[in-house]
Order: C-alpha cells, then structure tokens, then sequence
C-alpha cells in the first residue's frame, strides 16, 4: 500500500522513525511529511501568512522512505504532501506514534489527531497512533500493531470513511490485554499560568496544565453503553481503536432544538 505518515513531534522524533521504517520493511511504499520542529497541541492549524517550506531529508529513515521536513503544522504537512508532494494519492494516511495519549477531550488539541483528520477530510482513510507514555522510548510494540493494522485494512478496508484514534499502552507486548473498539471518554485538566516577568519588564505566561481527572462522559442516546471509553480500557492495558469523524453535530441537541421555534423581527422596533 501507498501510505503517508506525518506526526506533530517533528521529523526526528524517534516514533515516526519506528513506525515509517516498521511500515517500509513490511513491503509498503511510504512516505514522510512532518513538522521540522515540536509542534504538539496545534490543533488543526495551518499556516496562512507565511510560505510554507519542505525539505528534502536523508539518512534518518530506512532506505525506501521519501522524507521531507515541513516548516509547517501537522495539518499543513499533509496537505502539502497531498496537494503538492506526491504525485498520487495515498491508500492510507497514518499520524505518530505519538510521544503521549490522545485519548478522550486530548483530541481536540492534537496536532497528531488533526494531520490524520486532514486525510479523512480529503478522502483518504486515516489512522493515528499514540504511546500513551511521556517518557517510555519503546516504541516498536505500538509500530508492530501498526504494521498488523494496516495489514488487516489492506485485506478487508474499512467500511466507511472514518479516523481510527489508536493508544497503546506503554507496556511489554505480553502485557497488553487485548485490542479493543472504544468510545471516546473526557480527561479535565487543571490550567495552571505561570506568570513571569522579561529582562524588559513585559509579562508572559506559560501553560502548565495537569491532568486533574478522567470521568465518564454525558450519556448519548446514539453511542452504545456497553462499549467502554478509550479512557476507561486503557488503564486495563487495551489497545485502543476509536474510529472518530470530522462532523461535530451534536445529533441529541439538533433533535431537541428542532422541536422549538426561534423568533427574530428583520424590522426594527420603532417604538424604543
């Protein structure tokens, strides 16, 4: 299969260097496009007010892999490589492996979440995989599912077009549970700002959030109960697969909202 990869850690991160060279020693015909620097929690960005550069990068991935770096956000990586890069579609459009969960609420910011979605919104099956760990270096049980994921869609694609969010656990391969399909669950963060003051006596602020807790989601009438939250499963040391979309209509609210009728006069009130 024709796959690309991108990430938001950045071209030398080591979890896009397993995973794209897991992918290529498996017989598949990949493609690197990824930020040249940190770029965690962009979000869907994408750069408008300044050009966007790529450049060609060598001797970091296995010998098959076109790499380049992008000056860009995770978002913009794919777009450009999609747009402009490749001279043909891709089978599949994969993210990370993260360096950290994305798990629950974290998707809304994840700039590996958000390079994946990029796929989908142009057509294009999409996968994102997270080690859902800050300082745990194996990568390779998380890139070996990959392998054995991709493998499976090649044989029997996807149904529909969708995201699946992966998370695995940072554990040994013969500690992991199981794979499980999941529901996405909710993680709050306590924002704290540190202020601080520059040799110019201007203020700026850093975000130093932590997790504060993880709790089970409102219940929605149109996901099934019985399936257990992404964030729920992985502290049972599942893998995590949560197929997720790019339409964020709340179905419930549109129902209920229907039912009321909401009054607006074009005319203005001439007696006030």
């Amino acid at each position: 299969m024709k796959l690309l990869i991108s990430n938001d850690d950045g071209i030398y991160a080591l979890g896009v260097r397993n995973l794209a060279n897991t992918l290529a020693e498996a017989g598949h015909d990949v493609f690197v496009v990824c930020p040249d620097r940190e770029r965690s929690a962009t979000g869907h960005g994408l750069t408008l007010h300044q050009p966007i550069r790529a450049e060609l990068v060598e001797s970091i991935f296995h010998p098959k892999i076109k790499a380049w770096a992008c000056s860009g956000t995770p978002s913009d990586c794919v777009k450009l490589a999609l747009w402009a890069l490749l001279d043909s579609l891709p089978d599949l459009v994969l993210s990370g492996i993260n360096q950290g969960a994305n798990l629950g609420t974290d998707i809304l910011y994840s700039g590996t979440v958000s390079a994946a979605m990029e796929g989908v919104i142009e057509r294009i099956p999409s996968i994102a995989f997270s080690l859902t760990s800050f300082t745990h270096k194996d990568f390779q049980v998380a890139a070996n599912f990959a392998r054995s994921l991709v493998a499976q869609l090649e044989r029997e694609p996807l149904p529909q077009l969708m995201l699946l969010n992966v998370n695995v656990p940072p554990v040994p391969q013969s500690e992991i549970t199981g794979v499980v399909f999941t529901r996405q669950g909710v993680r709050r963060y306590v924002d704290v700002f540190e202020k601080r003051v520059d040799p110019r006596g201007k203020t700026y602020y850093w975000l130093a959030g932590e997790l504060l807790e993880e709790v089970e989601p409102e219940p929605d009438l149109h996901l099934p109960q019985n399936i257990p939250t992404d964030v729920d499963a992985i502290r049972q040391n599942y893998i995590t697969v949560t197929p997720l979309q790019y339409n964020l209509t709340c179905a419930s609210g549109l129902q209920q909202l229907s039912q009321r009728h909401l009054n607006f006069s074009l005319e203005c009130d001439r007696d006030r």
